[in-house]
């Protein structure tokens, strides 16, 4: 999943996840129960026929996320899918990608920018460092489950890990 959602403009949200059912062979009518349940999970069900321009920028990328759900893969490549969206709608999909992770399982590699982002999704942390780019930190995460997760202490702790970290590869301070 790209950072931007990548949809074909002429064609329905449904039609838009069922492009990857339909280069692998498969037939609309084979894949019409997939695809409405990937738009049902992403919260999309009733939306199946609006085309990209008639969407919010979160709707868009939530299509997307069905698009890559459909194919049910066991891995999952996120590019900062995120990270031009508004605040509140990008805590929202936060949200959503954590229960549809719970739901589905499998693995999903997030590339953030974000240290609020990579601590409130993450049970693994990789930093990275600046050119050229190195593993300069892995911290793992435990976090509590549900909506209360930003105002944890556990979370404000790990943002304050990942931060340290990151400095120290920065070279602008050390650990603690």
């Amino acid at each position: 999943m790209f950072q931007d959602p990548t949809l074909l403009p002429w064609a329905s949200a449904a039609e838009n996840v069922f492009l990857p059912l339909r280069l692998r062979g498969i037939g609309r009518g084979a894949a019409a129960h997939r695809v409405a349940e990937a738009l049902a999970k992403v919260g999309l069900a009733g939306f199946e026929r609006a085309r990209p321009a008639e969407l919010s920028g979160g709707m868009r990328m939530r299509v997307s996320l069905a698009r890559a759900l459909v194919s049910r893969p066991k891995l999952l490549l996120m590019d900062e899918p995120f990270a031009a969206l508004d605040e509140f709608t990008r805590h929202r999909l936060q949200a959503d990608l954590l229960a549809l992770w719970r739901e589905i399982g499998g693995t999903v590699v997030f590339v953030t920018h974000s240290i609020y982002e990579a601590a409130f999704l993450a049970r693994r942390i990789v930093l990275m460092s600046p050119r050229p780019g190195r593993i300069a930190a892995e911290i793992t995460a435990d976090l509590p489950e549900g909506p209360t997760r930003r105002l944890d202490p556990a979370y404000a702790a790990l943002v304050a890990t990942i931060t340290r970290h990151l400095e120290a590869a920065h070279g602008t301070t050390a650990p603690a």
